[in-house]
C-alpha cells in the first residue's frame, strides 16, 4: 500500500562546525554527546533480502542499523551503494555528503554528528533528544572505490523525527489517544499527487489497507473502490473510536474495517477501501 516533534533537539548547546552543504546549513555539527555512544562494530556484513520486514532491514543495514535507538521498529536501511572511483571524498564529511548527493534520502540532510571514529570508518548520527534516529556509516578506500563514501545507512520511523521531515515527504503523522505520535509504518495519510490532478483526494493507510476520500471523483472510482465515498453519514452503532486523530480528523472503525469513518467538525465521512494499490503515472 501507499507509504507514501515540534522542535529538533540534536544536542545540547550545539555549535556548528564541519561540512557546509552550500546553503549555509551545516551537514555535520559538534556539541555535547549523549550519555551513551554506540559501542558496537562499525563494520557488520550486510545481507540482501527480498522483503521490508524489520528483521530484513536490520540484516541489510549492517552497523548503521545496530546504531539506531528507535522507540519502535527500524523503518529503512541498506548496505553499500555503488559509486565510482572518482566519487570518493577526501574527508569523512565529504563521504557523508556524497550519501545525500547519491541517494537523496528522505531523512534529514544536515545536523549530524560524528558519533564514532575509526581509521577507516566513521559513524554519523542524527539525534533527537540524545537518541540516534538516523545513522550513516562512511568508509575509506573500499575495493574499487578509493576515498570516503557511504557504506551503510538506517533510520527510525519518520514519526520519531521532527515533524518537518515527515511533512516534507507528505506523510501526515497521526496521534493516539495518549498523545503519542503513531508510526507511519502503521498509520499515515496524505493528499493526492498534484501531477495527477488528484489534490482533492485524500488517502489513509492503516496497516495493510488504504482508505480513500474522493469528494470530486478524480480517481474515477469504478473498479478502484469497494464503495462510493460519502460525505455525510450517521456513525454506525458498531463503530468505535480508535483514538487516532490528525488535523481535526478522528478515526472510527467497525470490527470488519471495511470502511474508515472519519469524524470532523462538520460531521462524519465514510472513506471506502481501495481494492488494490493506488498510484498514477
Amino acid at each position: 500500500m501507499r507509504r507514501g516533534l515540534v522542535a529538533l533537539t540534536v544536542l545540547a548547546a550545539v555549535t556548528a562546525v564541519g561540512c557546509d552543504d552550500g546553503t549555509g546549513v551545516r551537514v555535520v555539527v559538534k556539541g555535547t554527546p549523549p550519555p551513551t555512544a554506540y559501542s558496537g562494530p562499525l563494520y557488520v556484513p550486510t545481507q540482501a533480502v527480498d522483503d521490508n520486514s524489520p528483521r530484513s532491514v536490520h540484516l541489510a543495514s549492517g552497523a548503521a542499523g545496530r546504531a539506531l535507538e528507535c522507540d519502535g521498529e527500524i523503518f529503512e536501511g541498506a548496505g553499500p551503494d555503488g559509486w565510482s572511483k572518482s566519487d570518493g571524498g577526501d574527508t569523512p564529511e565529504e563521504g557523508l555528503k556524497l550519501y545525500f548527493d547519491m541517494d537523496q534520502p528522505v531523512q534529514p540532510d544536515h545536523g549530524y554528528r560524528a558519533e564514532r571514529k575509526e581509521a577507516d570508518r566513521v559513524l554519523y548520527s542524527f539525534d533527537v533528544k540524545g537518541r540516534t534516529k538516523v545513522a550513516v556509516v562512511v568508509a575509506k578506500d573500499q575495493k574499487g572505490r578509493p576515498g570516503w563514501g557511504p557504506e551503510t545507512h538506517a533510520s527510525c520511523d519518520p514519526a520519531e523525527l521532527p515533524a518537518k521531515y515527515a511533512a516534507a515527504q507528505d506523510w501526515e503523522v497521526w496521534t493516539d489517544r495518549n498523545g503519542e505520535r503513531v508510526p507511519v509504518s502503521r498509520l499515515t495519510s496524505s493528499t493526492g499527487p498534484e501531477h495527477c490532478n488528484w489534490q482533492s483526494a485524500h488517502f489513509l493507510d492503516l496497516d495493510d489497507r488504504t482508505y480513500v476520500r474522493d469528494p470530486d471523483g478524480v480517481l474515477g472510482g469504478e473498479g478502484l473502490l469497494t464503495a462510493p465515498y460519502r460525505k455525510n453519514v450517521r456513525m454506525p452503532a458498531a463503530a468505535r473510536d480508535t483514538g487516532y486523530h490528525s488535523r481535526g480528523r478522528r478515526l472510527w472503525l467497525t470490527d470488519d474495517r471495511d470502511t474508515a469513518y472519519v469524524r470532523t467538525s462538520g460531521g462524519v465521512e465514510a472513506w471506502p477501501q481501495a481494492k488494490h494499490d493506488v498510484g498514477c503515472k
